[in-house]
């Protein structure tokens, strides 16, 4: 698969509003639609790699999950267990026993589960889940199961698969509309009701052809759909808020934003030769490292401090999330992704050891009622008591 540095531009279009949005910034009210660009971008990229390996005849369902445990598990270890620590000296019994039960639904892929279960995803008491995030995680980990099998299944009736996924992604759509609707929290964390945004990806990548020749002159209208699809991004993340009905249909104009971006934005393109910017490209590259240390640090932010942080202490958290994500990247994901260093009987251990590891750490905190022998015999009772 050729490389295009504007989608990792777009990686980073996408990371830096949510980033901002965590953060209160109030300009960014709408940021959280860059988990949104994240899935079509996901979508576009596993399905493309997926497609390109079955028409080699080299498509192993093991190897792809190998590549997914070199991407997503050691980097997401890491912050696990940075939560830990701090969870063990500033959070409270109730507090970290809610965490504890975190770290076995992030472990287990099912963290956009626990955290739907909790109910709500905007205001103070969830800003302070250091783990929060992770229920996109849990969508893109559910689909990644879920969606080689479709392919593969598909990959052999060429004339079902368009019409098939389609059909599939305006079902999810639909789901997503009604629930919003109805129960906006289930809408916003469940699978079936995003399944349809990483399918913008998964269709653009079927769909792609091989006009993405970054020498070839876009044509007028191509020019005029990827600047559509500049502004679907950006109106969303100034626009929206916790106000606006979300996913359902709204969730539309970020994804087709995304779509359109990555169909018709070249390196030779206006926006793309902005994506493909050496800033945005390295903002991209540890997009997902900023994506896990934000949400961590912050909430740790916000735990230290009585009352919310100020902008200028979320300003110096930024820069430090930035610093940290770019030596997690060059220290941890990157050597992780090396089959030099990591045999794929290594990755496999150690995906399994820490998966074990955090399911066991979580279910002793949950069952201690939050460690709470931290706590001397006096100060337990004094505890209890307010349970």
């Amino acid at each position: 698969m050729k490389y295009r540095s504007e989608i990792d531009g777009l990686r980073a279009l996408a990371v830096v509003p949510v980033v901002l949005f965590h953060a209160g910034f109030k300009p960014f009210s709408g940021g959280f639609v860059g988990v949104d660009i994240f899935f079509v971008i996901s979508g576009y990229l596993i399905t493309s790699i997926i497609l390109s390996e079955i028409r080699q005849g080299n498509f192993s369902l093991l190897n792809f999950y190998e590549k997914r445990a070199r991407r997503i598990l050691p980097v997401l270890f890491v912050v696990q267990f940075f939560c830990f620590l701090y969870a063990w000296c500033l959070l409270l019994p109730s507090e970290m026993a809610s965490f504890s039960k975190s770290l076995i639904a992030v472990s287990t892929f099912m963290s956009n589960l626990f955290f739907w279960s909790e109910r709500g995803y905007f205001g103070t008491t969830t800003e302070l889940k250091p783990l929060i995030h992770t229920w996109s995680l849990g969508i893109e980990e559910q689909y990644y199961l879920l969606f080689p099998l479709i392919l593969i299944f598909l990959s052999k009736k060429k004339n079902l698969l368009y019409p098939i996924l389609i059909t599939v992604g305006a079902i999810s759509l639909l789901l997503c509309g009604w629930l919003t609707r109805v129960h906006a929290d289930s809408a916003f964390y469940l699978l079936p009701t995003r399944f349809w945004e990483l399918l913008v990806g998964s269709l653009v990548a079927i769909q792609f052809t091989n006009n993405t020749n970054t020498s070839a002159r876009p044509t007028l209208l191509e020019t005029l759909l990827e600047s559509i699809g500049f502004l679907f991004i950006i109106f969303p993340i100034f626009y929206f808020d916790e106000r606006t009905p979300f996913p359902g249909y709204a969730a539309l104009i970020p994804t087709m934003g995304a779509a359109l971006v990555i169909r018709y934005s070249t390196s030779s393109t206006f926006f793309g030769t902005i994506l493909s910017k050496r800033p945005m490209v390295v903002l991209g590259l540890i997009s997902y490292s900023i994506y896990l240390w934000h949400q961590a640090m912050f909430a740790l932010l916000r735990h230290l401090y009585e009352g919310e942080p100020s902008s200028w202490s979320f300003f110096f958290a930024c820069i430090v999330v930035i610093g940290v994500s770019f030596l997690s990247w060059k220290y941890i994901e990157q050597p992780f992704r090396d089959k030099m260093l990591w045999t794929r009987k290594s990755i496999f251990a150690i995906s399994t050891g820490g998966i074990v590891f955090f399911i066991l750490l979580g279910l002793a905190g949950w069952k201690t009622d939050g460690f709470i022998n931290r706590y001397s015999q006096p100060d337990q009772r004094l505890l209890m008591s307010f349970v």
